[in-house]
């Protein structure tokens, strides 16, 4: 089978596009044959050398996709079930393995494509809007890289649970993006975009913020309320500054790290989160940006667009036709 592979880390041009060994699978696993794979800033991670990786070289990233049941060794699922998964490795290729608790049924009104743009973004989303804080009715909510694929469906799903919303970029060209995605503000970093926090929230600090920058820490436990909650899931800007315990007992704040693989701890996990999210995407009260489709084997291609930034939607990768 083909499959997107490195053997070395470093930028886009250590990818190649390829044949690799076909897969055995062992009991309670489904062969599934990949319609539509999602393209994740881990991936790049991944081939830079900064991220866990599964195996030995040649490398085989992705951990996100959609696609079609071709051979089962489970009686949960048939030939011809159309299937998506979260966290399954080397989803960068023609064929994936999965065991069948990491396997998520897919709706008839969602699409390959839809599923790829939206589980590993979405379900980070909704941990971090249900169980890291819970959003409700009444709280500001501050969000950095409110333009990109997480900090899109977050705003949406903190405006469903009735809060007002501040999205944050560093590019001015970005700020439709953000108000699309229904933020009631989107403030540029660079412009005094404390000092709007604090008259948005009318001098008392926002009750949340989600940081996924790291090097922008300190500046959101400034905009943060006596007794708030800084909620620590990524470092896009850098790492963070060490923090002051003692500060966080003078001003009552809370910081809580998220990572969503401590949240997809089961099947049914699995299930009951995606379902929620399916169920949003189908009611039309969650939205997602058009994808980028780039082929499995424009891999270099696909991940230099993403690196860039150029892509305001998901970046997917689709395997070539034969």
């Amino acid at each position: 089978m083909k499959a997107l592979t490195f053997s070395k880390f470093g930028g886009a041009e250590v990818l190649e596009y390829g044949d690799v060994p076909d897969l055995l699978l062992n009991a309670d696993e489904v062969l599934i044959k990949m319609k539509a794979i999602g393209l994740n800033y881990a991936d790049i991670y991944r081939r830079k050398g900064n991220y866990h990786l599964i195996g030995n070289p040649p490398f085989i990233a992705g951990y996100e996709g959609a696609g079609v049941v071709v051979k089962t060794t489970s009686p949960l699922f048939k030939v011809g079930d159309r299937v998506s998964f979260a966290d399954v490795p080397f989803s960068n290729a023609e064929y994936v393995s999965a065991s069948v608790e990491h396997v998520i049924p897919l709706p008839d009104d969602i699409s390959f494509n839809t599923a790829s743009s939206v589980l590993l973004q979405g379900l980070t989303a909704q941990y971090l809007a249900a169980d890291s804080y819970q959003v409700k009715s009444g709280d500001v909510v501050l969000v950095h890289a409110a333009s990109g694929g997480v900090g899109q469906i977050l705003s949406q799903i903190c405006k469903l649970r009735g809060a007002t919303v501040i999205g944050l970029t560093r590019e001015r060209g970005k700020i439709a993006d953000i108000l699309e995605a229904k933020a009631d503000h989107a403030l540029i970093l660079e412009e005094g975009w404390q000092k709007r926090v604090m008259e948005i929230s009318q001098g008392k600090g926002v009750d949340v913020v989600y940081d996924s920058v790291g090097s922008t820490l300190m500046d959101s436990f400034c905009v943060t309320k006596v007794c708030g909650t800084i909620v620590f899931y990524g470092m896009s800007g850098a790492d963070p500054e060490p923090v002051d315990p003692r500060m966080l007992m003078d001003t009552s704040k809370t910081l809580t790290g998220g990572d969503l693989w401590n949240y997809l701890t089961s099947k049914e996990q699995r299930l009951k989160r995606s379902k929620e999210i399916f169920d949003w995407l189908i009611q039309g009260v969650v939205k997602l940006k058009t994808p980028t489709e780039f082929k499995l084997s424009e891999g270099q291609a696909a991940h230099r667009f993403l690196e860039e930034g150029k892509s305001a939607g998901k970046v997917l990768l689709i395997p070539d036709e034969k």
